[in-house]
């Protein structure tokens, strides 16, 4: 098996535009969450999300494509060309053949598609929708695009299995690396789901918090007056690359991707298993791949979405699988501070992680105030504020509707 370093990283989140604003928001420990601005939700249950701030298409795509491409897809390459310029990766000198794209989202081009119903619909029954409807919506067109601008002709795909569409894709391009089929994979997710349909359809499950006097604190992970997540938009990229060819070309080495795991709870379409079932099973995968004893991880992102029965299976699931190793290694949320991510919620949580080696420091879960009896006195859920630590091994879990678990390993590269 061939070893996979992490070379590049691209982050658009509601904390941050880019990794060095996304870095900044992790260490202050702010939220992203305010009123919705993309439509009136004056009549919807939830009047709030963490929605990407500042973005301008234009900074990244020409005018004219952006308006053949949803807002998903722009989110996508937008972080895929911070993390190929920051990997120093120049398309002109590796073998276009060996470099592929494995880029997830949950929902695609829903914003597009609730438009186009909206908008194009005739009174008279007759459709008239626009010729681009299809390839702007379809989840596997941000990896396509992603391919077409920088002539990457290796693998190419995306991944979907809802809010663990992205730690997939990332599980995916090390398994391809390492087995020798790709040299670098440009690894990630992203979701623009902040529309109608996304709050509509999320509120109507009772998934999301209705916090809407005070949003900024509406995301409460492990909080006992925690009442459901808040919905987030945007994207992260990372560069995954077998490490002989990035050490050939003087690549910067961010971290190494050293194992990963995927279950299933088999148990029901969107609640977890309450014992935590699946995803004490995923962890356990990924430590065997990585040939690691729990005592080896300093660090857990958990999926830790701030739903009454989401957050005390997982706890439940890390102290089966750690036992007392559970009370020496910081647990954190960062879905506290940028809101649900859904597809995209595994890359840039697994970014955060990397950030956490590189900077030294453990990402706060924001929002607490009061314990929940339920939840161990003695872990460490970071609660707060940041905390300073020498992060050498961290692993990050994400969850999605449907049962799907993954789990991921990363940890600081020593040669």
């Amino acid at each position: 098996m061939r070893r996979v370093v992490i070379t590049g990283l691209g982050a658009l989140t509601p904390i941050g535009n880019n990794i060095k604003e996304y870095l900044e928001g992790l260490q202050t420990g702010i939220s992203g969450a305010g009123p919705i601005t993309y439509f009136d939700a004056t009549n919807f249950k939830t009047q709030f999300a963490c929605e990407v701030k500042n973005f301008n298409p234009e900074d990244f795509i020409d005018k004219r494509e952006v308006r053949r491409l949803d807002l998903f897809s722009i989110f996508a390459m937008a972080t895929a060309d911070e993390a190929v310029a920051a990997s120093g990766l120049d398309p002109e000198k590796v073998n276009p053949d060996r470099v592929g794209v494995i880029f997830s989202s949950g929902i695609g081009g829903m914003t597009t598609l609730e438009k186009e119903v909206e908008e194009h619909t005739l009174g008279n029954g007759m459709p008239r929708y626009n010729p681009f409807l299809i390839p702007k919506m379809i989840c596997d067109i941000a990896p396509g695009h992603i391919s077409m601008k920088y002539g990457f002709r290796g693998i190419n795909y995306a991944i979907v299995s809802a809010c663990a569409s992205s730690t997939h894709a990332i599980m995916a391009a090390f398994d391809y690396i390492r087995w020798g089929r790709n040299d670098v994979i440009i690894a990630g997710g992203s979701e623009a789901a902040v529309n109608k349909v996304g709050v509509g359809g999320f509120s109507a499950m009772k998934a999301l918090s209705t916090r809407n006097d005070d949003p900024k604190t509406a995301s409460r992970p492990f909080d006992v007056d925690r009442d459901g997540f808040v919905l987030g938009e945007g994207a992260g990229a990372l560069v995954l690359e077998e490490l002989e060819h990035a050490l050939k070309r003087g690549a910067p080495i961010l971290g190494e991707v050293v194992g990963a795991g995927a279950t299933a709870d088999a148990h029901h379409i969107t609640a977890p298993h309450p014992e935590g079932l699946g995803a004490a099973n995923v962890m356990k995968m990924a430590l065997e791949d990585a040939g690691m004893n729990p005592d080896e991880i300093d660090y857990i992102n958990v999926h830790g979405t701030s739903t009454p029965l989401g957050d005390i299976a997982e706890i439940k699931a890390i102290q089966k699988v750690f036992g007392e190793a559970a009370y020496n290694l910081n647990v954190s949320s960062t879905k506290s501070m940028t809101g649900h991510l859904l597809g995209a919620a595994g890359a840039i949580e697994a970014i955060a992680g990397v950030l956490a080696i590189n900077h030294k420091f453990v990402p706060p879960t924001i929002n607490h105030f009061t314990d929940d009896p339920e939840l161990d006195s003695r872990l460490n859920l970071t609660f707060n504020e940041a905390q300073q630590k020498e992060v050498k091994a961290f692993l990050s879990n994400t969850f999605g509707f449907g049962g799907h678990n993954a789990s991921v390993i990363i940890k600081k590269y020593e040669g």
